[in-house]
């Protein structure tokens, strides 16, 4: 009997599991590890798009992505003063479809991704990996915990500040494109009673958002602030993240003390800098990168969910179609790099409308809100829709019939 060929997944965000799924489908052994004790529920909405939308439909969960779809009805923009600008429906600026494209809290795609996977993968939570060899047999791994395995790869789906593409490629600051933002995200109370809405309150550098994704009594907070340079000495100190945050916002208006305060008291901020990774290769040797760890394109441009979806469904199909690791991520570059180029560049748009960083970027900005119509402007096919999915390796091209799962014999591996 030949036995499955095994691959570690360091990750269990969205690209992690995603990846997993696909490959206990095509029959590999999979384990997955996730240094958080669990699997992480809540968090702010994101955005399942395009080709993305695909990807889902073949795994089965779209329904129930669309019963969870957060609709939102507006989105206010605020001057300085807090005085209306201009409300505006959310697709005329994130360029999402209306009745295609969705918008699901993260937890609410996480929970669906793991029921989806069930049995066929191994989960290991409050764990990570420690070490790393390459041997000529595979890749001998020694976790945190002592446990010691050999795999045959290992797939870095573990996000922006990848610590599998440190070990393996270097430094992140070779990668990290910084693009002179930073943000604070949390969970605060409904101070306006919004329900399924967005308001924004800019000056040039700085802005707050209040995004209530359903009608209840919490809504997402978020102080988006420019900067010149990363703040490397706050990156692991959360005290140093409020300060920073809260002197930037010292003298703002309108309810930003109630953001700031609400920000000081959270237990689930998470702050970080808006940035890319660009990679001029996703693999070396045994060990390949996958989602926010590979090719992160910013929350700017609202597409690292559905990069992350896409690059595991391409990523798992290389592996299953070509029986050599080299060959398959090789396959798998080839193929999706230029959907992953084309998405990251579309962050010179979303900076400029969301946080724009002068006056007088702001003033062509209010300019142009208010002369959007309400019904959405045509556009041309956008990037998130331009790669068209290869069949499931061992499926019939229609989608029907019997899944027709195989693995390489082990003479044949490279």
């Amino acid at each position: 009997m030949t036995s499955k060929r095994e691959v570690l997944i360091s990750g269990g965000g969205i690209a992690g599991p995603a990846l997993a799924y696909w490959l206990g489908r095509y029959g590999f052994a999979v384990t997955l590890v996730e240094k958080a004790g669990g699997l992480r529920g809540g968090g702010y909405p994101i955005d399942v798009r395009g080709t993305a939308l695909e990807v889902v439909r073949r795994m089965g969960i779209l329904p129930r992505l669309r019963a969870a779809h957060v609709d939102m009805h507006k989105f206010t923009f605020l001057d300085v003063s807090g005085d209306e600008v201009a409300v505006v429906d959310p697709r005329l600026i994130d360029g999402s479809v209306a009745g295609q494209d969705l918008e699901v809290r993260r937890g609410d795609l996480a929970e669906a991704l793991h029921a989806a996977v069930g049995d066929d993968v191994e989960f290991v939570f409050g764990d990570s990996i420690a070490t790393m060899t390459e041997t000529g047999q595979g890749m001998d791994v020694t976790f945190a915990s002592g446990r010691r395995r050999t795999y045959e790869v290992v797939i870095g789906a573990d996000g922006l500040h990848s610590r599998t593409r440190e070990s393996v490629f270097g430094p992140e600051d070779r990668f990290h494109h910084y693009l002179g933002h930073c943000f604070a995200g949390f969970t605060m109370p409904n101070i306006l009673g919004l329900a399924h809405e967005g308001v924004l309150w800019s000056t040039p550098g700085r802005a707050a958002v209040l995004y209530a994704a359903g009608d209840g009594d919490e809504v997402h907070g978020f102080l988006n602030f420019a900067r010149e340079d990363p703040p490397f000495g706050a990156f692991r100190d959360p005290a140093a993240q409020r300060d920073l945050v809260a002197a930037t916002f010292a003298d703002a208006g309108w309810r930003v003390p109630d953001l700031v305060a609400a920000m000081r008291e959270a237990d689930d901020l998470f702050f970080d800098t808006v940035s890319q990774i660009r990679m001029p290769a996703w693999s070396s040797g045994r060990v390949a990168l996958v989602g926010d760890a590979a090719y992160a394109p910013s929350f700017l441009t609202g597409q690292g969910t559905s990069l992350a979806l896409v690059g595991a469904y391409m990523l798992a199909r290389s592996l299953a179609v070509h029986p050599g690791h080299e060959e398959a991520f090789a396959a798998y570059e080839r193929d999706t790099r230029e959907f992953v180029t084309l998405n990251q560049a579309h962050v010179d748009g979303g900076g400029s409308v969301m946080f724009p960083a002068t006056q007088e970027a702001m003033d062509r900005r209010d300019a142009m809100l208010r002369d959007l119509t309400a019904d959405p402007v045509p556009m041309e096919r956008p990037a998130h829709s331009a790669l068209t999915l290869p069949g499931v390796a061992g499926e019939p091209a229609d989608g029907g019939g019997r899944w027709s799962f195989h693995t390489v014999p082990a003479g044949e591996r490279s």
